[in-house]
Order: structure tokens, then C-alpha cells, then sequence
């Protein structure tokens, strides 16, 4: 196939911020190769290797996994998504940018995976080498009038990864043409000084490009209020430096927070000799951070443990490919759910991932590397961490400092230096570079090795040491900390498949089984870590903790554990929800706990079990209430109220006996109920021992319709806006079929077009990008893509075996 060239059309858009400033061009529009001779056209955002298949041998490895405790090689078939991710790519465009004249040129990559070369009009532009880092590039040596060719090649190395890494140009690319002297957008830097009930000092600095040499420049500088108009302004002219500070006060500041998620705009326009010839708009927000030993973690002064998650870079069947949509599908769960953070692990966010949690509310800990010198894996950052380390630290700053969003930087995640004073120094240097960059916000990064990290003195230099996991040492931490607090930087790794129901039900480490599966009744967790209840109990306990980010918040492609050794498996089980966004029960637990605007009551398991009848069934009941009675057809298995009263000790919580224990404060359990198909009834009770609320689980059918739940009705017309269908069989009655796996068959049509299906399961080979595939645990998730076009796309969901169809209309526009 020849080499298409797409010269500006729908896909490469000019944004022109002012016809007489600087104009950017979003590149959308690529052809694509993995071998520089038969080529496609593709669409950026573009993960290569998501359309798969799947198969063990594309990333092998025979490795032991530190982390895991493994002392012994075993080949691990699943670790990195057995997608085809290892290789090279080349990507190709053409734009057109007229005259080029005295413009500067600024290519700009919010990460391409991985070490993406540049070239333009056949000449080499420049080159990076981490794939995560957002970098700019300097084209204008390069350019010429009218079309110019930008061509981009990639390359991801076998055991460069301990996860799903993606493959090629995942995130945005823009072209900036502005100005010879120009505002540098990452030297601009709103800071918040201070906050109080009536005002909030603010510093403002801009950095130009270009400026050497010139004469007769200002800086204008308007903030614009939330509700939209212009709170304060100021005028200033340029310093021989480049640069400009000036220092501002806000009267009644709307304040940012994940409950009042305010955004300010601040408009920043350089003239010369009083005409104007660049001008930028950032948006922000007005927010302090501070820790200390007595308020603890404090956002805007007022104190609160932080209840995040983390969260790898992946989007399910969309592969990495970042996507509006999906990340905002996922903030509107996660803050259902209760949470207010997240913890980019491990990798640096996207722009449109830090649009979207300033704009919802979200705080976030964006997070750097994996590992320094020492390598985790045999290919991964450690090749180049001595040359890019301070390059890629002071990107990830520059480029994400001005979102009110950002809580805390991370310069590093279990770091086998943690034991050395080489690590420890290295510490101290890269938090530094950090605080030297954004004074405004706290350093930490997670430790695993507790005791190494203290003796070093490792964890004593952070401003916020964060430990992994072993919440029964925090007390013993906590006597060498100068620091007087710790954050739970990645906690629990409970483990679990939607759906899955084991018996009996048991508290253990978590083992591998014939199936590929974990039971979803939430009692099982890794080796190195725990069930949910212990840092519940230790946020509600221990003054000295600030919060924790849970790992994970979604399951993720790669890292199966337990079944890093078993085939087929290619996802993770940590998931509070799974591959494709669906709740697991795990998902009610913490929102009992930490979600105190609603009330929560779920039961499990699901009460479709023919096999079992007259056999003992253990429920749950997940609820915010204190107390609750269990019904099986009426009758009552008795009234059960939380045992507030259980704390966190000293003692390892490795025993199921001590593990159920504890999560008797949090989990209402009837242990010996006999299984008899009809009805199961939960009645929840107030403090004061009034009923309140109740809920119900049926006992069902035979299939009868296909059910179609779509997460919004109307998308945007713009190519890219995205329609999550939920698809699950119900009987008769209208009761939802838990175990169902029969296959399901989309056909979109009009306005909007099939991109993607997911039921997830880990151990499932079928392909999210064909629009077949088999229900798990009675769910699967169908993707639909917006069109160009306003009008509406009929989406016919099928199941062939049944005779079984069902339409849904989504609306573009």
C-alpha cells in the first residue's frame, strides 16, 4: 500500500487564538506503518498493538518478580498484556502552515511510547527517550513554506516494562507557530501564596522565548473570575531576564477542592511597542497544600485523609490511547464511589488526564519513574535514568505545575535503591529539582521496604513518606520519622473477579486456581498486602496517617497476579472495578466508607444457584448503615451490627482468622446461610435502630431479553466523543442472568461507529476491537465512537444463540 499523506483537512484543525498571535494545529491525522512499507491511516490518540491478538509469546518473560517475593525464574506469560507492543512504528503527516516567514516552530508531544525519533522535511529534529514524558521540540530550522512532512519512529524493547505499556503515539501532538518572541506557556506559573476567608495572595510569573535583544516589550496579565468576568489585571514590562512576577490579591476566592472544583482563567498578552503580538490562556486554580505533624494533610487549611486510588495509564479495550470520554467516565465512578485522588502510577498523566480531574475535582499525586539506576526489569528506565532524569522531572513540573489538581509529586515507586545512602541522596537531589520548579506543593514517593528505607535514612528526607503495603509496621515507622505522619502511598492489592463466586468462602493469601479466577467475595489479598479493612481502620485510628491511594482503582492489562504464570491471563485482579469500568462488590465496600453524601447497601453474592441448593452460602451485606438483617424467602437469618470496636495492632493480619476479624467493622457477614433459590432481602438499620433502607436479590431465569443501559443518550459530533453500553441478559421478570456468558453481537449504525467491547475477563482472548464477544459474569461493555455528523447512530445489540436482539438510538450533535 502507497504512503497517504493527510495535508490539513477535519482531522488537523488550526486553532487560531488570534489571526495576528500564534496559531496551533492539533495533528489528528497520520499514516501509519510497523514497517515503513505498508501503511495506514490512523487517527491520534493511536495505540498499534491494542487491536491484538493476544498471544504468550509477544512479550515472554522468564524472570522472578522482586516485588512478589520470588527468588526463583518462572516464565510469566501475562505480565506485559500479551499484546503486540514490542517493535517499531513510524508514523507520517503532512501540514500545511503557509508562510512561514520569522514564525517559530514548536512541535509538542504529550508522550509517544517509546523513544520516539523526529524528523521533518527528512531532517532529524530531536529525539526522547522516556515514553511518558510530554517534550517540545524547536522545528523551526526545519521548516519551510507550505507543506511540511513530520515523521515520527518509535521503537518499545522486549522487558522494558512490567506492565501494559502501550505502543506509538498515544497522546496528543500540536504544532505551535508563534511569534520570534513569544510567551513560553511552561514558564508561565500561577502560584497560590495563601489562602483565607477573604482573600488570596497570589504570584504570577511569565517566562518569553525569544527575547534577547529586544526592545519596547510588556506583559498584560488578566484573571478572570469563575463566573467569567475580570477579577484583577496587571501590566508590567519585561525584565532583562525574560521575565515577569508580580504578586496579586483575589478578594472572596472561589477555592479549588474536589467538592468546589472553581477553575480560573488567567489571559496572558505580550505587546511590543504597544501592539500585540502573542497572547495565551491557562487555566488554574486557587489552592494551598501543606502536611505537618499536628493538622496532617491539609488542602486550603482545612485538614482531611486523602482517599485515593491509583491508576495505570490504560483504558481497557481502548489500550492507551487517551480519550476524553473514558476518563471522565472514570472520574464520575471513582467520585461516586467516594474517592478524591489519584496516584498516576507509575508513569507521568496526560494533559487531558489532568484537564479532566481540575475540571471534576479530583486531587492527584502525578507520579515519575518505576525505577532509577537499579533496573526492575532488563529493558526499563534504568538505561536511562543517569542522562534524563532531571530533563524528565523538570517536563513532568513545568507542564502539569499550573493544575490546581496536583497535590504532591512522586519521584519514584519501590525503588531498590531505598536502602542506600546513594538512594537517599538521590532523594534528596530530585526532590529539590521538584520543590526548585513548584514550591507549592509537598514531594513523596512510595517505599516497600520499610526497615531499609528508615535505616538509610531514606524515607527521612521526604517531605511526605509514603509506604507501600505493611500497614501493621506503621506504628514502628512512625518512631523513626522525624516528620511526625505517612501516607499509605499504594495500600491493600485486594484481589478479585467480577462475578466469581468461590466456596467455601475463605480469608487467605490469595493462591492460583485452575480457572484463571478470584472470588469476588473480597477476602483474598497478596502476600505483601492486605484487605481494604486494615487502612480503613488505620485512617480512622492513627492520627499520624493522611489518607492512601488503593491499589488500583480499575484493573489494568498486564501484571495478572496470582496467575503471572498462568495462560491465558493478561489483566490485572486488583481492580476495585474491572477491565471494562464495571463495579465489583469491592467497589460498594469502599463506598460505604468513604462516600458520606449517599447511603450504600449491596449484598452478595448473586442468588442463582441451582447447584447448590440446600448448601451453605455465605452473604455479604456492604453498607454505610451500622446494623442490618438478612431474609431468605422471608425468613429471617438474623440481625447483625458492625463490631465498631476492633483495631489495627502490631500484629501481621497473614492469618484468615485475624483477617475476618477485622473486617467485621466494615462488613456485615451471615455465614451459614442455606441456599435456596427465590428471594434474598437485606433490611438496613439506622444509629437509632430504625429500619432504613432495603435491598433485594432474585433467584433468576430463563433469558428472555437482552437489557441495554448506556451511560449518557447525547455525544458530541466531534469523531471522538465516546457511548459506554452496558449489555446483560434479564428473564422475564426483568432479573439480570449473573451468570450468563452467551455471545453478544454489535451492529452500529447512522452517526456513530463500533470502537471497542470488553466483558472483564482477564482470562478472555477475544479481541476488544471485533464486535463479538462473550458475556462474563452476565456483563460486557460496548464502546461506541461519535461520527462528524449531528443525527443519531442505532446501535443493535445481538445474542445469536437466543434469538435475542435489542436496539438502543444514541443522539450526536
Amino acid at each position: 500500500m502507497k504512503l497517504i499523506y493527510f495535508v490539513v483537512s477535519l482531522l488537523l484543525t488550526p486553532m487560531v487564538l488570534n489571526a495576528q498571535t500564534r496559531q496551533e494545529y492539533n495533528l489528528k491525522a497520520w499514516s501509519f506503518s510497523r514497517d515503513s512499507i505498508h501503511w495506514q491511516q490512523v487517527t491520534v490518540p493511536h495505540d498499534w498493538a491494542i487491536s491484538g491478538p493476544f498471544d504468550k509469546k509477544w512479550d515472554l518473560q522468564v524472570v522472578a518478580i522482586e516485588q512478589n517475593g520470588e527468588k526463583e525464574k518462572s516464565e510469566k506469560s501475562g505480565r506485559s498484556g500479551a499484546l503486540p507492543w514490542i517493535g517499531k512504528g513510524y508514523y507520517s503527516t503532512v501540514v500545511n502552515v503557509g508562510k512561514v516567514g520569522d514564525k517559530r516552530a514548536i512541535l509538542e508531544f504529550d508522550g509517544a511510547m517509546a523513544e520516539p525519533t523526529v524528523y521533518v522535511n527528512g531532517r532529524r529534529a530531536g529525539y526522547w527517550a522516556y515514553g511518558y514524558t510530554p517534550f517540545r521540540l524547536d522545528i523551526t530550522p526545519y521548516l519551510k513554506n507550505g507543506d511540511n512532512k513530520i515523521d515520527v519512529s518509535l521503537q518499545n524493547v522486549e522487558e522494558s516494562s512490567r506492565w501494559y505499556p502501550g505502543a506509538g503515539i498515544y497522546r496528543p501532538v500540536k504544532l505551535v507557530m508563534t511569534p520570534p518572541v513569544a510567551i513560553d506557556p511552561w514558564g508561565t506559573y500561577f502560584r497560590t501564596l495563601s489562602v483565607g476567608k477573604e482573600e488570596a495572595k497570589i504570584a504570577v510569573d511569565t517566562r518569553l522565548r525569544g527575547y534577547e535583544g529586544q526592545k519596547n516589550l510588556a506583559v498584560e496579565v488578566r484573571v478572570y473570575h469563575p463566573k467569567g468576568y475580570v477579577e484583577r489585571a496587571f501590566h508590567a514590562s519585561v525584565g532583562e531576564n525574560g521575565l515577569v512576577h508580580d504578586e496579586i490579591t483575589l478578594h472572596n476566592p472561589r477555592l479549588w477542592s474536589p467538592e468546589t472544583p472553581h477553575i480560573y482563567k488567567v489571559e496572558t498578552c505580550l505587546y511590543q511597542d504597544n501592539k500585540l503580538i502573542d497572547r495565551t490562556v491557562l487555566k488554574t486554580g486557587v489552592r494551598t497544600v501543606t502536611v505537618d505533624s499536628i493538622h496532617g494533610f491539609r488542602l486550603n487549611g482545612v485538614s482531611r485523609k486523602i482517599k485515593g486510588v491509583c491508576l495505570h495509564h490504560d483504558l481497557g479495550p481502548l489500550g492507551t490511547a487517551v480519550n476524553k470520554a473514558a476518563l471522565i467516565r472514570q472520574m464520575k465512578q471513582l467520585k461516586d464511589m467516594g474517592a478524591d485522588a489519584i496516584r498516576t502510577a507509575h508513569n507521568m498523566p496526560s494533559q487531558m488526564q489532568m484537564e479532566v480531574y481540575d475540571s471534576l475535582g479530583m486531587m492527584v499525586m502525578p507520579e515519575s519513574f518505576d525505577m532509577w539506576i537499579y533496573p526492575k526489569c532488563k529493558n526499563g528506565y534504568a538505561r536511562f535514568f543517569q542522562e534524563w532524569h532531571e530533563r524528565d522531572i523538570t517536563n513532568l513540573v513545568l507542564a502539569n505545575r499550573n493544575h490546581p489538581s496536583v497535590v504532591m509529586w512522586s519521584i519514584g515507586n519501590e525503588i531498590p535503591e531505598q536502602w542506600s545512602e546513594q538512594g537517599r541522596d538521590i532523594s534528596k537531589q530530585l526532590q529539590e529539582h521538584c520543590h526548585r520548579l513548584d514550591p507549592s506543593v509537598p514531594v513523596t514517593q512510595g517505599m516497600d521496604r520499610a526497615e531499609a528505607a528508615l535505616k538509610s535514612g531514606f524515607a527521612q528526607v521526604m517531605d511526605v513518606p509514603g509506604f507501600n503495603y505493611r500497614v501493621y509496621k506503621y506504628d514502628r515507622n512512625m518512631k523513626s520519622l522525624p516528620q511526625g505522619f505517612l501516607l499509605g502511598a499504594e495500600t491493600a492489592s485486594t484481589v478479585s473477579s467480577r462475578g466469581i463466586y468461590k466456596f467455601p468462602v475463605t480469608f487467605r493469601v490469595t493462591k492460583a486456581g485452575a480457572d484463571g479466577q478470584v472470588s469476588s467475595y473480597d477476602t483474598e489479598w497478596c502476600s505483601w498486602s492486605n484487605l481494604p479493612e486494615e487502612d480503613f481502620i488505620a485512617d480512622e485510628d492513627k492520627s499520624y496517617t493522611i489518607g492512601q491511594f488503593v491499589w488500583t482503582g480499575y484493573d489494568y492489562l498486564g501484571e495478572p497476579t496470582p496467575y503471572d504464570e498462568y495462560w491465558p491471563s493478561r489483566s490485572s485482579y486488583f481492580g476495585i472495578m474491572d477491565l471494562a469500568g464495571l463495579p465489583k462488590d469491592r467497589f460498594y465496600l469502599y463506598r460505604s466508607v468513604w462516600n458520606k453524601e449517599k447511603h450504600t447497601l449491596h449484598i452478595l453474592p448473586h442468588w442463582t444457584w441451582p447447584e447448590r441448593k440446600g448448601k451453605v452460602t455465605p452473604v455479604f451485606v456492604y453498607t454505610d448503615y451500622p446494623e442490618a438483617e438478612l431474609f431468605v424467602n422471608g425468613e429471617s437469618q438474623g440481625r447483625i451490627r458492625k463490631a465498631f470496636g476492633l483495631r489495627v495492632d502490631d500484629q501481621n493480619p497473614s492469618t484468615g482468622v485475624l483477617a475476618k476479624q477485622r473486617a467485621r467493622r466494615y462488613r456485615l457477614m451471615w455465614d451459614n446461610v442455606i441456599y435456596q433459590p427465590g428471594e434474598l432481602k437485606v433490611v438496613a438499620y439506622d444509629a437509632q435502630g430504625m429500619p432504613a433502607a432495603e435491598q433485594r436479590v432474585e433467584t433468576a431465569g430463563e433469558p428472555a431479553a437482552i437489557k441495554l443501559e448506556a451511560d449518557r443518550q447525547t455525544i458530541h459530533a466531534n469523531g471522538e466523543d465516546l457511548c459506554f453500553i452496558t449489555v446483560s441478559l434479564v428473564d422475564d421478570k426483568g432479573v439480570e442472568l449473573p451468570r450468563a456468558t452467551n455471545d453478544i453481537v454489535v451492529n452500529v449504525t447512522g452517526n456513530a461507529t463500533f470502537r471497542a467491547m470488553c466483558n472483564g475477563d482477564a482470562t478472555s482472548l477475544e479481541s476488544f476491537v471485533k464486535p463479538q464477544m462473550k458475556l462474563f459474569s452476565g456483563k460486557l461493555v460496548v464502546v461506541v465512537q461519535a461520527g462528524t455528523q449531528p443525527g443519531n447512530a442505532d446501535v443493535e445489540v445481538s445474542a445469536p444463540q437466543l434469538g435475542l436482539k435489542k436496539r438502543i438510538t444514541i443522539a450526536t450533535q
